[in-house]
């Protein structure tokens, strides 16, 4: 293992490297370019033998994979923001014909306004694609769910697409150490991609993207569902694995001081290590405060929250994008897993960041502040929002 300083970028470039894909489709959107980047002079220099495809626009991109996918290879791309939303028709595509295509994502805020910085928007849009969806704190993480994307997508039990998420520019342009593995031990844990469905390396003949009506459509769904599904089944053996090379855990949701709290906030990305550092703060002075960060939030690890958090009087939920209409996305799924519990804690959702507002340790202990002292509504707050 070897420290290295990279970017988020960098690390999910470095990652890509190691995994060494057949095929690449590159096409550039801010903030995801430094990867893309980052690669294709991986590319250049020799250091990997990937098929690197310049496209014309992000649906291209997807398409590209779809197809590379398809023949037989493994295949990737990455993308943020406008650029996924300009995917949505392949990308469902994608998980629909079972490939497991990893795609690095990182967030950005949808139009419109016009806006190149953080929040959620995006991916959340595309939460019910069918794709397996992790979240990554920092650039650590996001090097190291890449690894995890891969050995998921292809384990032959699951055979869908993963999108591994970082936050825009907060994580992809900050420089942090990174423990990287040596490419050997890298190469090892990835091993070799032997898919048994291809269109030119089955021994027989298969179909992919078929014309399917009412005869045949709804069984297929139910097949993803079933392969989602099995994405819980899988997890904790491959995570393992992973922490027996690189010594750090894995769970699908990470509890932070949440045994005792009696007051837990639920966040994702970035955002939880800015609440560690108050839960830190509080817990000097002596208040139990507690974190529940969300690492995979497809399939959304209903019962492992519903552990960690049953036992608090009062949950924050941290959202950075809006269900318009709706309650937002990661309040949605806490409210959903404390559905049936006894003595259910209270709830409150917060909305935070959007378009890249920085979200500061004040801002953090003024929500633990109103919540140890009970004011929790049925209305979602916001945090930072002028008035």
């Amino acid at each position: 293992m070897q420290k290295k300083p990279l970017t988020g970028a960098g690390a999910s470039a470095e990652a890509m490297r190691q995994v060494n894909p057949d095929v690449v489709a590159a096409y550039p959107i801010t903030p995801q370019t430094p990867i893309m980047e980052a690669f294709a002079q991986f590319v250049n220099d020799g250091k990997v033998s990937t098929e690197l495809i310049r496209v014309e626009s992000e649906h291209s991109a997807m398409s590209a994979v779809i197809g590379a996918s398809s023949a037989g290879a493994r295949a990737m791309t990455a993308t943020s923001s406008v650029g996924l939303a300009l995917m949505f028709e392949v990308v469902n595509a994608a998980s629909g014909m079972r490939l497991p295509i990893v795609m690095p994502v990182v967030n950005r805020a949808l139009s419109s306004p016009i806006n190149i910085h953080c929040d959620h928007s995006d991916t959340m849009a595309c939460r019910d694609a069918g794709w397996i969806q992790l979240y990554s704190e920092n650039a650590q993480e996001a090097y190291d769910n890449m690894f995890l994307a891969q050995r998921l997508s292809e384990h032959p039990e699951i055979l869908l697409p993963t999108m591994v998420m970082q936050d825009g520019f907060i994580t992809s342009h900050s420089v942090e150490p990174v423990e990287v593995l040596d490419d050997e031990t890298a190469k090892k844990f990835i091993g070799e991609y032997n898919p048994e469905h291809s269109l030119i390396l089955s021994k027989k003949p298969v179909t992919f993207g078929a014309l399917q009506l009412f005869d045949y459509y709804f069984e297929t769904k139910r097949q993803q569902e079933l392969a989602m599904d099995n994405v819980w089944r899988f997890y904790y053996s491959i995570a393992e694995e992973l922490s027996q090379l690189t010594g750090r855990q894995y769970p699908m949701v990470e509890p932070y001081y949440t045994e005792d709290a009696k007051v837990i906030l639920v966040a994702l990305n970035s955002a939880a290590s800015t609440i560690k550092a108050v839960v830190n703060k509080l817990r000097k002075q002596g208040k139990k405060a507690g974190l529940l960060k969300i690492r995979l939030f497809r399939p959304f690890p209903y019962s492992e929250v519903n552990q960690h958090l049953k036992g608090a009087r009062h949950i924050g939920v941290f959202d950075r994008s809006y269900s318009f209409g709706a309650n937002s996305p990661v309040l949605s799924e806490i409210k959903n897993a404390l559905f049936e519990a006894e003595s259910p804690p209270k709830v409150q959702g917060y909305i935070f960041g959007l378009g890249g507002r920085d979200l500061l340790e004040s801002d953090i202990e003024n929500v633990f502040e109103e919540l140890f002292e009970g004011k929790s509504t049925q209305d979602k707050k916001y945090i930072g929002l002028r008035g």
